[in-house]
């Protein structure tokens, strides 16, 4: 298990590195780092772990050998919690299990008016978010995700609805389709009921880009 490969799964502004331990048709693990760290935190781990098991180690957004956000983009931790989402979707991993380490599991503090227990982790909450996705978790010198009970069924339908249709639109990305200005008009009067066409024709001068096509 000391050898690797690296590997590359790409998002919207550029790619997620990950370095991949063991048979890939091994029970599968992804592995998250910690604060500031990168995938090679479990260089020395991986190596004493079970021989039989696929370890993918993911470098987060702007860590290691992964693409930074666009200049002037926050780093949420819902945003690596999405991190992970997609990831697994890469590999189309349906059920695995998660060891998370430091950040991977860290605490971070929220609103505290929706949350009795102010901290969250990257790790438990992908499980709270999927818990079918999750055979096991690994949690690496830290508690759980603890949501007052009263909040549990609003933050995981809110948080869960924003990941799950993010990635369904970036996976329907499609080149724009050129219309003529009057089909383009009707196409935003349609989206937008509350729209006059006098309206609808004033936003499409400065909201449109005209081309050979279109």
């Amino acid at each position: 298990l000391g050898m690797f490969s690296e590997l590359k799964f790409p998002v919207p502004w550029g790619y997620v590195a990950a370095k991949a331990w063991g048979p890939s048709d091994g029970h599968a693990v992804l592995c998250l780092h910690g604060w500031l760290d990168n995938a090679n935190t479990f260089d020395k781990l991986i190596p004493l772990l079970p021989r039989d098991c696929y370890y993918v180690a993911m470098d987060f957004s702007g860590h290691g050998l992964s693409s930074h956000r666009p200049a002037g983009s926050p780093y949420h931790f819902l945003d690596y919690v999405t991190d992970v989402r997609r990831v697994a979707a890469a590999l189309q991993w349906r059920r695995f299990t998660l060891m998370g380490h430091s950040m991977g599991k860290m605490k971070t503090s929220l609103n505290a008016q929706l949350f009795s227990f102010s901290y969250c982790f990257i790790s438990p909450q992908f499980c709270f978010l999927y818990p079918e996705m999750v055979d096991k978790l690994i949690l690496l010198e830290n508690l759980g995700f603890l949501l007052a009970p009263e909040d549990t069924e609003a933050w995981l339908k809110s948080k869960r609805l924003v990941i799950d249709r993010l990635l369904s639109l970036e996976a329907k990305q499609q080149t724009p389709k050129a219309r003529s200005p009057e089909a383009a008009l009707q196409r935003l009067l349609e989206a937008n009921r509350h729209l006059t066409a006098e309206g609808g024709a004033i936003l499409l001068q400065r909201g449109a880009t005209e081309t050979p096509a279109g």
